[in-house]
């Protein structure tokens, strides 16, 4: 064995893999059982040889592995396999969740006219203007101030207009800061019911206790990973031996589960004592004065629901069932509980908020954007730019837009309204499910393929009026049916290139190999 600290590992797997390792990379990997855990006394060492191992088959090869499942045409250039988590989360990128987003490099890889490869052609400048007709959380027109390109952005559902909003807006720094300890403190006003701390307290030691005997930590999880147990009949057999003590402690603490009502997203999915925290929180951001802020302080209350839903760890991102117990959590490896207190993930996304922000600022581009609400097959871009920011109109109406980058929603994946239904019944926005295009309850069948090919046409049929004559549009897409060459047609156009690039680093539980291609429209 060839046993080293942390930090020498990480200048081992730097030169072994030719690419900056940090020592957070290689804890991460110790963490979660990807190699196994030496050293005594709190002094944690690996095994390079462990370590090798590791990175050959997994990362080393992954290339080969991928091309030969996707084909050999795939971009591996456009995979950033070199990016880690906190690269492709960057500043306001990460200040909520929202599924079916690309990574900001994507858009950069396209729209920066900086680059140091003379190969690479370049289809937008300083001063431009682009355009996302399926704004989803704002990627293009974050990535678009930060490089210097004006930039309009469209979406049907208003929250999603929200998140882009508050991520792309200015903030007065100080008058933030202190509205964000406001929001933190006004939990301390709630009338807490000590009962529940108490019972959290108890309830964390009974688990700390059993984790400690039946799952402990880094070589519990891996010897999971190495594949030679069977992890899940071991957890249910877990399960059911903690679930007695958990109901102990409930009825020592008399703590109701369970809210009163049971009509409404937010009735159901949240325990009594959070949506009581939830209301009281969102009382005191309704008392606001300054418009910008009571937005971005009820983005942070959305993003801290989200995360608070009883269900469990793994099934946050697509909601399954109530979790009312204690269960085994497949992405911590242990016994897990539900929340019963949105105090901890308050604290934590307010002050990730303001941090995140303060890093944009100091990266952004005095340059214009403009958030629009609206359907891109119909919307009059310049009416309603006009009406938001006369001065960016101006510019709009003199030089128009030079191109679109998007990513449409993919045929029959996602209900974009649905995935934020908390966020919709704690703001009351009003929903418009009906004017998705492609959304998953219209399934992937032939007439649901059919709309979706029209529906994109439109828009784009709708937005090309606004664009210069020489446009370039990209357009991200897993186009598993074949459906753009019939949308470019439909539109007036023509696909000049597409670049197949793999996706990596997918956060859902199914890592099969996936791909998406980036088609490049241009017109007749």
């Amino acid at each position: 064995m060839n046993i080293v600290t942390i930090p020498q590992a990480s200048k081992w797997a730097s030169e072994h893999l030719r690419k900056e390792v940090l020592p957070t990379n290689i804890s991460y990997l110790v963490q979660y059982g990807k190699v196994k855990k030496h050293g005594e006394n709190g002094s944690t060492m690996v095994d390079l040889n462990d370590l090798k191992k590791y990175y050959d088959s997994y990362n080393g090869k992954r290339e080969v592995s991928w091309k030969k499942n996707l084909g050999d045409d795939l971009n591996w250039t456009l995979s950033f396999d070199n990016l880690r988590e906190v690269d492709t989360t960057k500043h306001v990128h990460r200040l909520h969740p929202y599924k079916g987003k690309y990574i900001p490099q994507l858009v950069e890889y396209f729209i920066d006219n900086h680059t140091d490869d003379f190969k690479k052609e370049v289809y937008f400048k300083t001063g431009d203007i682009i355009l996302d007709p399926f704004l989803g959380s704002g990627t293009t027109i974050i990535q678009s101030l930060e490089m210097g390109i004006h930039s309009v952005g469209i979406d049907v559902s208003e929250f999603n207009c929200m998140i882009s909003s508050c991520k792309a807006t200015n903030y007065d720094d100080e008058y933030l800061q202190k509205a964000i300890k406001k929001l933190i403190a006004s939990l301390d006003s709630f009338d807490h019911d000590n009962k529940i701390q108490d019972f959290e307290n108890e309830l964390l030691a009974e688990l700390a206790k059993f984790n400690s005997v039946h799952f402990p930590g880094y070589d519990f999880k891996y010897k999971v990973n190495q594949g030679s147990f069977d992890e899940n009949k071991f957890a249910t057999e877990k399960e059911r031996e903690f679930l007695p003590v958990y109901q102990k402690l409930l009825k020592k603490y008399s703590i109701k589960l369970k809210q009163d009502k049971s009509d409404s997203f937010l009735d159901i999915w949240f325990m009594d004592n959070v949506r009581r925290e939830i209301d009281h929180v969102f009382q005191t951001i309704k008392q606001e004065k300054d418009v910008k802020t009571r937005k971005i302080l009820a983005l942070i209350l959305s993003r801290t629901i989200r995360s608070c839903c009883a269900t469990t760890h793994s099934d946050l991102a697509t909601l399954k069932e109530p979790q009312l117990t204690t269960y085994y959590c497949y992405k911590h490896k242990k016994i897990c509980k539900p929340l019963f207190s949105i105090t901890t993930m308050l604290n934590r996304y307010a002050l990730d908020t303001l941090s995140r922000i303060r890093e944009f600022s100091k990266l952004r581009k005095p340059v214009y954007h403009s958030v629009l609400a609206g359907d891109s097959r119909v919307i009059d871009i310049f009416e309603k730019v006009e009406k938001q920011n006369p001065v960016f109109s101006k510019i709009l109406n003199k030089q128009k837009i030079s191109g679109i980058f998007c990513s449409p929603p993919y045929v029959g994946q996602i209900d974009y309204h649905e995935q934020h239904a908390y966020a919709y019944d704690l703001l009351g926005f009003k929903r418009k499910d009906d004017l998705e295009i492609g959304p998953l309850y219209k399934g992937q069948g032939l007439e649901a393929r059919r709309s979706y090919t029209q529906e994109i046409a439109d828009v784009l049929n709708n937005c090309k009026q606004y664009l210069k004559e020489d446009f370039d549009i990209f357009l991200v897409a897993n186009d598993k049916y074949n459906l753009y060459p019939e949308i470019a047609e439909r539109a007036g156009m023509k696909i000049v290139n597409q670049f197949k690039r793999p996706v990596l680093n997918r956060t859902e539980r199914d890592r099969n190999p996936y791909s998406e291609i980036i088609f490049h429209f241009k017109v007749e």
